[in-house]
């Protein structure tokens, strides 16, 4: 029985949440949550980092606290990277086949993804991941990856994530300034969908929902591979805010006004769910937006599934289904811990980020935080890992 202790950091404009790990390889059963670090992120906004000693330590905090909490000594983690700064881009690349016999070699392949890298503008920016969505040989879509196949020329589609350079800087230097090394990047849009997705969901298409603080992220997903993603800059403080506003009571009394923790009762149930549904309704409206953009706005069989600390506002639900007419679903997260069941929903994105890192191929570039092209293709042993079977 061979266990493994692994550690994920997510830091939030809102909170920073650090989670301990221990999975069993020889089980399929999901890993356990040793312990959890969550504190109030300084420091932070719209997940970029503003000022470096306070947002490092928070991280420090976080740390110590699950430290406490799991009676283990972190030293290495894996850190989510997200952030308005953070785009999707798809493009198209081709190669002729070079063998003789017109056999379709890896080479080949390689050819193809570094010419649709190439129509990248990394410009301050860096990739870091890519996933392939489709390939063409000679015209004609294949099923599978086109190792071994005969043809004259490959075309590769792939979705690049990128991510502004400086970002992952100032990200890094925070973590590694409270004394841990991290060991992996992950998207943070991204790393929820093998905790919360089906294969099924995935495969039948859907959208993956995060809304944070002050962010809202939205991906993709259809035969079983992400296709698209986009961040919005709104998240549910604005949410607060307008509760602030409208009531007249000060952030923290509305903030649990909107988790439904507090009420007045010399204010109307009704006026508070207008609050809630206007704002909330701009949110839904910015996503159904994007979906007609990329068109696929009523066309997601499995719906969307919405998860993040906004994720527990009582109204989401019904506004969801309302603005984006497709089913909905709220993305539970209950995970077995060493003293009880953790539901924390804010913390997914650590928790995905802990025990999926290896999941998702970080390209070279973005681990030694340079955006030169010859270094990607070297990195992507696991690049056809992410292509359906």
């Amino acid at each position: 029985m061979k266990k493994q202790t692994t550690v994920g950091i997510d830091i939030g404009s809102y909170a920073t949440k650090v989670v301990v790990c221990e999975r069993d390889d020889s089980t399929d059963v999901a890993p356990k949550i040793l312990g959890v670090g969550i504190v109030e992120t300084k420091g932070m906004k719209n997940g970029y980092v503003l000022n470096t000693d306070e947002a490092t330590f928070t991280v420090h905090r976080a740390i110590s606290e699950a430290e406490k909490d799991s009676g283990t000594k972190i030293r290495n983690a894996s850190l989510a990277i997200g952030g308005v700064g953070l785009n999707a881009e798809t493009c198209i690349g081709s190669s002729v086949v070079t063998r003789a016999d017109s056999i379709i070699t890896r080479f080949d392949i390689d050819k193809s993804i570094m010419d649709a890298e190439s129509k990248l503008d990394l410009k301050n920016k860096t990739i870091l991941h890519a996933f392939p969505i489709a390939f063409r040989v000679d015209g004609k879509e294949l099923p599978t990856r086109p190792d071994g196949i005969v043809g004259t020329k490959i075309e590769t589609k792939i979705i690049f994530i990128t991510c502004f350079q400086q970002h992952i800087e100032d990200l890094l230097a925070v973590v590694q300034n409270a004394g841990i090394k991290v060991t992996n990047l992950t998207a943070t849009p991204i790393a929820p969908s093998k905790t919360i997705l089906t294969d099924l969901q995935k495969n039948f298409g859907c959208a993956l929902i995060d809304i944070g603080a002050e962010t809202v992220s939205v991906s993709i997903f259809e035969n079983n591979a992400i296709t698209s993603m986009h961040i919005f800059p709104i998240g549910s403080l604005d949410v607060t805010k307008d509760i602030a506003l409208g009531l007249r009571v000060s952030p923290e009394e509305a903030e649990n006004i909107k988790r439904g923790v507090l009420s007045f009762q010399t204010i109307p149930k009704k006026k508070i769910d207008e609050i809630i549904e206007a704002r909330l309704s701009d949110v839904f409206e910015l996503i159904d937006k994007y979906l007609k953009k990329i068109g696929r706005s009523g066309l997601l069989p499995a719906g969307a599934i919405i998860i993040g600390g906004g994720s527990n506002i009582s109204m989401i639900e019904n506004v969801a289904k309302s603005m984006l007419k497709i089913p909905i679903k709220i993305g539970r997260f209950e995970i077995a811990g060493t003293k009880n069941q953790i539901k924390d929903q804010r913390l997914i994105v650590a928790y995905s980020v802990a025990v999926n890192s290896g999941e998702y191929e970080t390209s070279k570039s973005a681990k030694s935080f340079r955006s030169d092209n010859d270094n990607f293709i070297d990195t992507i042993k696991n690049f056809f890992k992410q292509l359906m079977p």
